[in-house]
């Protein structure tokens, strides 16, 4: 766990007493290495210069919006994300969703959901010992640390559902992992519909794995139980 609480988080919101009580509650219990940013412009130069572990953003900002500046840190990290916004009309929180976000909570909250979530959030996509986090698929080496994927023509980011897609069939390799024990791993409690989802990040995780997605021979699909990952390191 401690060295889960020594990732680095970015909290972006316009409200700066806001953004002081989150950094109390998180250095309280435990995380030292948080960063604030008051605006896109402030947050995508920290993300830039930090290898951020988790991103905690308000949709109302003054030079843009929470959604805008996600789709923006998306071309320069696959780390998870959550917002927080005092907009808690459905179609809002479906659309943060929708984009790819791993949480949307909605102001107030209760100081103990937000370090609850964010806990479960970093433990779901770093949790791993240090002994695995890296295979071969074939010829290609998986890095869960780093979350990316080295082929002959290079390095492949793994985005933040990918990684906790990747880690879970890893974690259980050779075996069968249900639809439903996968979606609540990328999802958390909230995992009920994600059914399409699911599949789409497995077929973008198979574009990356494997040497033919089409004909996986890696990530295979289980007809009516869920994925298997086999054949690694071999």
């Amino acid at each position: 766990m401690q060295e889960l609480m020594n990732k680095k988080i970015l909290v972006v919101d316009d409200e700066p007493e806001l953004l002081k009580m989150i950094e109390e509650i998180l250095f309280s219990e435990g995380f030292f290495q948080i960063y604030t940013a008051g605006s896109c412009k402030e947050a995508l130069e920290t993300a830039r210069s930090q290898p951020v572990a988790l991103f905690l953003l308000d949709i109302n900002l003054p030079d843009g919006n929470g959604f805008m500046l996600y789709q923006e840190l998306r071309r320069i990290s696959a780390a998870p994300a959550v917002f927080l916004s005092a907009r808690g009309e459905p179609e809002d929180r479906l659309r943060g969703l929708g984009l790819g976000a791993d949480d949307y909570i909605v102001k107030p909250f209760l100081a103990g959901e937000l370090v609850l979530r964010i806990k479960a959030l970093l433990r779901r996509t770093y949790g791993l010992d240090a002994e695995e986090k890296v295979f071969f698929a074939g010829a290609r080496r998986v890095d869960l640390e780093n979350a990316s994927v080295t082929t002959d023509s290079g390095e492949i980011p793994l985005r933040a559902k990918e990684l906790i897609l990747i880690k879970k069939l890893w974690e259980n390799r050779n075996r069968v992992v249900t639809n439903d024990a996968l979606c609540m791993a990328a999802w958390g409690e909230d995992y009920y519909g994600h059914e399409n989802n699911l599949m789409v990040q497995i077929r973008r995780l198979r574009e990356k794995i494997e040497e033919a997605p089409s004909h996986p021979v890696h990530i295979i699909t289980m007809k009516g139980l869920g994925y298997k990952l086999v054949n690694v390191n071999e």
